[in-house]
C-alpha cells in the first residue's frame, strides 16, 4: 500500500474549508466542538503550569520535579501512546468495519492486554525509579538526586493510568466521540492545580532539595498521580456511555492483533528514536541548569525552563491543529483503507491550509512577544523576573518553529493512515541525528544559561529537515500533495504577516520608551500589538485573497446567521 500512486486529478471543489461539502463541514463542526473542550484543557493546563512555576520555581527543585514526572510519560510513549495514531486507531476501524461483531471482541482482548501490560510495566518501574532517574538526571546534585527518587517513585505509578487514558480515548475516537478525550485532561490539572496551591501554603517560597520535607514531597508526587487517575476515571465512564462492556479475554490467537503490532516495529524504532533525542535534551538541559546555579548566572536554565517554554509553544498547536487532526486521522484511514487516494491527499491539504491561517500569525507574535508574556505569566512566587525572562527567549526559539513542526506532525499522520509506520522511523533518525548535534554543539559553544536555547534552536530545525524529506515522499507517493497552492497559502500568509510584525515590534518598542520594563509594557504592549496585528492581518490577508480567510469568515457568518 505504501508504494501506491494515484492520479494528479485536481479536486480542489472538495478541499476548500467551508465549502459546504459534507464531510468538510461535518470535520468543521467536529473540530470546533474539540477545539472548545481542548482550549479548557489548555487553560486549565497552562493555569497549572503557572501554579507549579510559583511552586517550586525553574532551578534545582523545579528540574528534579519535572524530570521525575516525565518518565512516566517517556515510558507510556515507549509502549503505548507511540501505537495509538500508528496502528490501534486505523486496526480498530478496520475491525469496526469488517467484523460481525462490530469489532467488540477484538476491543475486549486489546484493552485486556493492555491493562495486564501497563500494571506490569509500572510495578517494574515504581522498582526501578533510581536507575531510571540516573538515565536523565545529567548533573544532578546529591539532594537533588535523592528529591527526584522519592517523588518518582509516586509518578511513576502513573503509567497505568497515562497507558489506559490513551487507549481509551482511541476507543472513543473510532466511535466518532471526540469531546470526552479533550475534556478529561480539564480534571487532571484542576486536581494538580490544588495540589500546588496546597504546596504554596504549607510550604514557604524558594524551597530547595535541601530543605524540603518528605511530607511536602509526598504532597506533590500523590496529588500529582491522583490527578491522572481523575482523568481516566472520567474516560472510562464516557466509554461504558457508549455502550463497551468489557469482557477479560485473552485469547489473542487469530484476533488480528499480532499482525497489526508486527507492523509497530517500526513505530517502536521511531518513538526509541524520537525519546533518544529527549534524552539527549534531558541531560544536556539538566547539567546546564545545575552548572547556571552553582557558577551564580542567577537563573532556572535547565529542563523546567525548556519545559514551560515547551508547554507555551504547543498550546496554538494543541488547540487549532489537533483538533484537526484527531477528527481527520479515523477519516484518513478509512479513505486509505477503500484508496480513495485523493480524499486522503485533500484532508492533508485542507487541515494544513486552515491550521496554517491561524498559526501563521500566532507564531510570529509569540516570537515577538514572549519575553513579556513569559514574564506576566511565571515572574511570581519561586519563579523570578530572571527565571521568566530566559523562558521567554527559549519561547522566542521555538515559536519560529511552530509551522515546521505542525507540518511535519500532520504529515506522519498521513504516513500513518496508509498503515506506513517504517518512513516515519527512518525519517525519525534524521531528525534526532540533527537535534543532537545541535544539542551537543550548544552545550560546549553557549554559556550554561543559554544552553537550552540552543537546544530549543537544534529541535526546530529538526522538523524542518524532517518535513522536506516526508513531503518528497509522500508527494511521490500521492501524485502530489496539492503543492502549489500550499506553498501559494503559507507564502500570502506570510506575506500578509510582515505588517503585523512591524506594527507588534513598534508598538512594543513604544511601551518600553513610555512606561519603562514594568507591567504596563509587559501587559499592555502584547494586548495593544495583537489587536492592532490582527486588523492589519485580516485586511492584507484579503488583499492578497487568502481563500481560507474568505471560508472561515463565511462560515462565522453562517453560524452567527442562524
Amino acid at each position: 500500500m505504501a508504494t501506491d500512486t494515484v492520479d494528479g486529478s485536481d479536486d480542489s471543489a472538495k478541499s476548500d474549508p467551508g465549502s459546504g461539502g459534507g464531510s468538510g463541514g461535518g470535520a468543521m463542526r467536529s473540530s470546533a466542538i474539540m477545539a472548545v473542550g481542548t482550549m479548557a484543557s489548555r487553560i486549565t493546563g497552562f493555569v497549572r503550569t503557572i501554579v507549579l512555576a510559583a511552586a517550586l520555581g525553574t532551578q534545582l527543585l523545579g528540574d528534579a520535579y519535572n524530570t521525575a514526572n516525565t518518565i512516566p510519560f517517556i515510558i507510556n510513549d515507549l509502549l503505548i501512546q507511540g501505537l495509538m495514531a500508528s496502528v490501534i486507531i486505523p486496526f480498530l476501524v478496520k475491525r469496526r468495519k469488517s467484523d460481525a461483531d462490530g469489532g467488540k471482541a477484538t476491543e475486549d482482548r486489546l484493552f485486556t492486554a493492555a491493562v495486564v501490560l501497563l500494571l506490569a510495566v509500572s510495578i517494574t518501574a515504581m522498582a526501578a525509579a533510581q536507575w531510571l532517574l540516573a538515565m536523565y538526571a545529567g548533573g544532578f546534585t546529591d539532594e537533588q538526586m535523592q528529591v527526584s527518587v522519592y517523588l518518582a517513585r509516586f509518578l511513576l505509578a502513573q503509567i497505568f493510568f497515562v497507558g489506559l487514558s490513551g487507549l481509551i480515548s482511541a476507543m472513543l475516537n473510532t466511535r466518532d466521540r471526540f469531546g470526552a478525550p479533550v475534556w478529561a485532561p480539564v480534571l487532571n490539572n484542576l486536581v494538580i492545580i490544588a495540589v500546588g496551591a496546597a504546596f504554596i501554603v504549607v510550604a514557604a517560597p524558594g524551597r530547595t532539595p535541601e530543605n524540603i520535607s518528605s511530607g511536602e514531597l509526598t504532597l506533590l508526587g500523590l496529588g500529582t498521580t491522583c490527578g491522572m487517575v481523575a482523568q481516566t476515571a472520567a474516560l472510562v465512564v464516557s466509554l461504558w456511555r457508549t455502550g463497551f462492556r468489557w469482557r477479560p479475554r485473552l485469547d489473542l490467537r487469530g484476533s488480528g492483533l499480532g499482525e497489526a503490532l508486527r507492523t509497530a516495529g517500526w513505530m517502536f524504532l521511531y518513538t526509541c528514536t524520537t525519546q533518544v533525542g529527549f534524552l539527549i535534551t534531558t541531560n544536556i538541559a539538566n547539567r546546564a541548569g545545575s552548572q547556571s546555579v552553582q557558577q551564580g548566572y542567577g537563573v532556572g536554565a535547565g529542563l523546567t525552563a525548556y519545559n514551560y517554554a515547551y508547554q507555551l509553544f504547543q498550546l496554538p498547536y494543541a488547540i487549532i491543529a489537533v483538533s484537526l487532526i484527531t477528527v481527520l486521522l479515523p477519516r484518513m484511514s478509512a479513505h486509505a483503507h477503500d484508496g480513495l487516494w485523493h480524499e486522503v491527499r485533500d484532508g492533508f491539504s485542507r487541515t494544513l491550509r486552515v491550521s496554517a491561517l491561524f498559526l501563521v500569525p500566532l507564531a510570529l507574535a509569540m516570537a515577538v512577544y514572549s519575553v513579556q508574556l513569559s514574564i506576566v505569566v511565571f515572574a511570581r512566587g519561586s519563579t523570578s523576573a530572571a527565571d521568566a525572562h530566559n523562558i521567554g527567549v527559549v519561547l522566542a526559539v521555538m515559536s519560529l518553529g511552530l509551522v515546521p513542526f505542525t507540518v511535519f506532525q500532520l504529515m506522519l499522520r498521513v504516513f500513518y493512515a496508509m498503515g506506513d509506520t517504517r518512513t516515519p522511523a527512518m525519517i525519525s533518525i534524521g531528525n534526532v541525528a540533527v537535534h543532537g548535534v545541535l544539542a551537543v554543539c550548544s552545550a560546549l559553544l553557549l554559556p550554561p544559561s543559554q544552553v537550552v536555547v540552543g537546544v530549543a534552536a537544534g529541535f526546530m530545525l529538526s522538523f524542518v529537515s524532517g518535513l522536506v524529506i516526508a513531503g518528497t515522499i509522500l508527494s511521490g507517493r500521492l501524485g502530489g500533495l496539492d503543492e502549489r497552492r500550499i506553498l501559494g497559502t503559507l507564502l500570502r500568509l506570510h506575506l500578509a504577516s510582515l505588517p503585523s510584525v512591524a506594527a507588534a515590534i513598534g508598538v512594543l518598542w513604544l511601551f518600553t520608551r513610555w512606561f519603562g520594563p514594568g507591567l504596563l509594557t509587559n501587559l499592555g504592549a502584547p494586548a495593544a500589538g495583537c489587536l492592532i496585528g490582527a486588523l492589519l492581518f485580516v485586511l492584507f490577508a484579503r488583499l492578497l485573497r487568502v481563500q481560507e480567510l474568505q471560508s472561515a469568515i463565511g462560515l462565522v457568518r453562517a453560524r452567527l446567521g442562524r
